[in-house]
């Protein structure tokens, strides 16, 4: 066989540092659109994203070749810097260390797509933790150490 076929799905979550509320509603786009700009650069693609004030959600697509903890590496490196460099935020913007990854069945797509999108009404009712650890639950997580 001479072409190589996957379908690599990630739901990727992280913090900001101490889950600050950084993430204002004027830097959600730009912000966005500079991982964007990442992805485009590291040849993997943000399918979806959202967030909130002091977390953000990723759903990409990935090739064998890619490494999720290198991509999450370049995300949260790069966007630190150029928020600070670029005076984004009042305070000084920092990710916390760590993140989660989830991998997506491609018939669970639209309901992952969904989750982000509604990331603001969801978390009217449900906080971080427990969210989570409804993740884990769901998924049968292994916590790292």
């Amino acid at each position: 066989m001479s072409q190589n076929f996957f379908s690599i799905w990630i739901h990727l979550v992280w913090t900001t540092k101490r889950r600050q509320p950084l993430i204002h509603r004027q830097l959600k786009k730009p912000l966005y659109d500079k991982m964007r700009e990442i992805a485009n650069e590291k040849d993997f693609r943000i399918d979806f994203i959202n967030g909130v004030e002091d977390h953000v959600h990723l759903l990409i697509s990935i090739q064998p070749k890619h490494s999720v903890s290198d991509i999450v590496k370049h995300l949260k490196g790069i966007t630190n810097s150029w928020v600070n460099k670029n005076q984004l935020t009042l305070d000084y913007f920092e990710w916390q260390d760590g993140f989660s990854a989830f991998s997506v069945s491609p018939l669970q797509l639209q309901k992952v797509r969904n989750y982000i999108r509604y990331q603001e009404k969801h978390h009217k009712s449900k906080g971080f933790d427990d969210e989570m650890q409804h993740f884990g639950r769901l998924t049968n997580s292994i916590k790292s150490y």
